[in-house]
């Protein structure tokens, strides 16, 4: 783990963190989402059946129990923490149908990310596991992190579940979402996302991407040899 008051490497392309003195809004469903122009998120999405009842239950009494705590700003990071950590360790477990180990299926999923580059979004790297999606994407001006999620949810669930012949949900609705707050931050998230599929036993190159971009200006995964940059 790095340090602020030692960490100097320079912000990669296109990415902008947290701003303290702009303004942020945010709301809440299952999930707490905070948004900001022009922020830079890491979000993670999961397949419908990623997460087995048990964990769905725990996760809901974790919340449960932080929504009767009389002081919850002052709790929210602590309770957000540890949900996450529930949430990395069960989808990382592979449970569900884990319909993207099929590269064919990985390849749909990334070409609706590179959809809307340039036009909608930026994305800096991301990963696609058996049964969720790692990725750290900005959002261009005029675009809402929501609507460029629902289209690519929705067209490579058309496509996805054509190819296979399946019917019903494959994304869960909600994403997890944070704002990236710096380069420091920036730095632990690009290298949890380079280190996933090794930690998981999961040998597809195709699946991990950084954009070159950022690989050019020294940001890349150190924990792995150098993925594709499509």
């Amino acid at each position: 783990m790095t340090n602020n008051s030692t960490f100097n490497r320079p912000a990669p392309p296109k990415f902008q963190g947290f701003d303290p003195n702009g303004t942020f809004t945010s709301y809440s469903r299952n999930l707490h989402h905070w948004r900001q122009p022009g922020a830079t998120y890491f979000v993670t999405f999961r397949l419908r059946d990623a997460l087995p009842q048990s964990v769905l239950a725990h996760l809901r009494r974790l919340r449960e129990e932080f929504q009767r705590q009389p002081h919850q700003s002052a709790l929210r990071e602590e309770y957000e923490k540890k949900s996450r950590s529930v949430l990395e360790a069960s989808l990382d477990e592979g449970h569900g149908c884990c319909v993207l180990k099929d590269p064919e299926n990985v390849r749909i999923v990334k070409e609706r990310f590179e959809h809307g580059l340039g036009t909608q979004h930026f994305v800096g790297c991301g990963v696609v596991m058996p049964n969720h999606v790692h990725v750290v994407i900005r959002p261009h001006e005029g675009f809402e992190l929501e609507e460029i999620l629902r289209q690519i949810k929705g067209f490579s669930a058309k496509l996805i579940n054509a190819r296979i012949e399946r019917y019903g949900t494959l994304w869960q609705d909600e994403s997890y979402d944070r704002i990236v707050r710096d380069e420091e931050h920036l730095y632990r998230v690009v290298q949890y996302i380079g280190r996933n599929p090794s930690q998981c036993g999961i040998a597809l190159p195709d699946a991990i991407w950084i954009h070159p971009e950022w690989i050019v200006a020294g940001w890349e995964f150190e924990d792995r040899l150098r993925p594709s940059t499509g």
